[in-house]
């Protein structure tokens, strides 16, 4: 079965077509498509307008059924093309509001001098893990590499804890540069001056 575009539903529709197949400043594709269909119109078969227009056959035969089905609305691109978001702007912002919380299982001291924490099984600080896993709970399914690229483009920085316990030690010095530093000069043994 031979496939060709249908005639114009009017003389406007025909119009527009024959301008954006002639256009220089309408879309690259839109201007492709109705020139397909402008092909058709003169008699070309669907191998013929693929060679002219540089594009595959099943192309062509897309955008012709496209044309016939729906008119110039067809030949547009459809909305909502590409990866969908997998958590609404809602779940976004839950997930912000979390690393602004004090975690559940940071203990605290309380008026009475006593450690108290609210959930003592939960995080003591938020980690990615932590986030990720806290959101889980609540029901938003994101995955540690999310939660980063959430507060990279949110402009959220994460902060490391310190302990405010006096007796605590920390791990001491930290760790040696890979370059050594430079030993300071030595004197030099030569005479600067000469007394003979």
């Amino acid at each position: 079965m031979v496939l060709r575009a249908r005639p114009g539903r009017d003389e406007g529709e025909q119009a527009v077509v024959h301008r954006l197949a002639a256009a220089r400043k309408a879309p690259k594709v839109l201007v492709e498509r109705c020139r397909m269909v402008e092909l058709s119109w003169d008699g070309w078969l669907v191998p013929q307008i693929a060679d002219e227009v540089r594009c595959g056959q099943k192309t062509v035969r897309r955008w012709l059924r496209r044309f016939h089905r729906s008119g110039l609305e067809g030949l547009e691109d459809l909305g909502g093309q590409g990866r969908k978001r997998r958590i609404t702007e809602a779940e976004r912002s839950r997930i912000i509001a979390m690393v602004k919380q004090t975690p559940p299982g940071r203990l605290e001291v309380q008026p009475s001098n006593e450690m108290w924490a609210a959930d003592e099984s939960g995080p003591s600080e938020w980690t990615l893990d932590t986030l990720a896993a806290a959101a889980r709970d609540l029901g938003i399914e994101v995955s540690r590499s999310q939660v980063l690229r959430i507060l990279l483009a949110e402009g959220v920085r994460r902060r490391r804890t310190r302990s405010r316990d006096a007796d605590f030690e920390g791990k001491g010095r930290g760790s040696s540069s890979s370059t050594p530093a430079r030993p300071p000069a030595r004197p030099s043994s030569a005479p600067t001056s000469s007394s003979r």
